[in-house]
């Protein structure tokens, strides 16, 4: 029997690395989320601890026109970015905005944590993720995770990989060919079926979005591909991929993380 050639041996490892990266992209978020009448009906726990009432976005008005300097405690409030934000869209809007200011539902300490350096705690319920060391909250950010028939699995896991230019392998940016952007992101399971489940950059409808996969503010990209908005501030999924990756050198590609923070994934999704 004779022995395969250089290169056979190079298209069969090019064929396997295609292969990985197939299944490395299968919980991608759609480009194009499902659209509802209104985010009001997107109920969370912590809803019930401020009262608010609904309003309707109407023509040329914007988040930073309506609420001022607390726009973006009123975006974390609904779990959505300034791009869905637009004229027709219901929003639930504290009547006291001062009970939303640096708006977060996750716990200040939560004690599960308190013997780790770093521990990432996601509650589905909440549609919010929360960075902690020891213990203690130092980081938090609404997310997007799984829409019905592809939930985000709960349980506890630990960050395995990151890729600070990761991409989808099923899903386009609308209306072109280009692959559908996951920056920053950090996978956290690999399903007995191959399927990699991701935190990364990504659109934030206001209510569960994705293939499975967690998501989190990622202005810069929405410029870039939707040329809004305009003057990108947040930036969450770099805040967390930094904060998680550290003090690990990052030059851009793949890589396979070892001592890596816990992920603890809790309750179910509003919708």
């Amino acid at each position: 029997m004779s022995r395969p050639s250089g290169k056979a041996i190079c298209v069969f490892i090019l064929s396997v690395a295609l292969l990985l990266v197939t299944y490395a992209s299968l919980c991608d978020a759609s480009p194009k989320p499902k659209k509802i009448p209104s985010l009001c009906k997107v109920r969370h726990p912590s809803d019930d601890d401020i009262e608010w009432e609904c309003r309707r976005i109407k023509w040329r008005e914007t988040p930073e026109s309506l609420f001022g300097e607390q726009w973006r405690d009123v975006l974390r409030f609904n779990r959505m970015d300034r791009r869905h934000a637009y004229p027709g869209t219901f929003l639930k809007v504290p009547k006291n905005l001062d009970d939303i200011k640096d708006f977060t539902p996750m716990p200040a300490f939560y004690a599960d944590a308190e013997n780790e350096a770093k521990f990432i705690l996601i509650d589905l319920s909440e549609q919010f993720l929360g960075a902690y060391e020891f213990g203690r909250l130092v980081f938090s950010s609404p997310v997007a995770t799984g829409e019905k028939g592809n939930r985000t699995p709960s349980g506890d896991f630990r960050i395995t990989a990151f890729d600070l230019k990761h991409h989808s392998s099923l899903y386009k940016i609308e209306k072109t060919r280009i692959p559908y952007p996951m920056n920053y992101a950090l996978r956290f399971l690999i399903s007995r079926k191959g399927i990699s489940f991701w935190i990364h950059g990504r659109d934030l409808p206001g209510y569960p979005a994705s293939h499975g996969c967690i998501g989190l503010y990622d202005e810069p990209m929405q410029k870039k591909y939707y040329k809004s908005p305009k003057d990108p501030v947040l930036e969450d999924a770099r805040t967390l991929y930094e904060w998680a990756i550290s003090p690990f050198p990052d030059d851009g590609r793949f890589h396979l993380l070892k001592n890596s923070p816990r992920v603890r994934i809790v309750e179910k999704a509003p919708m």
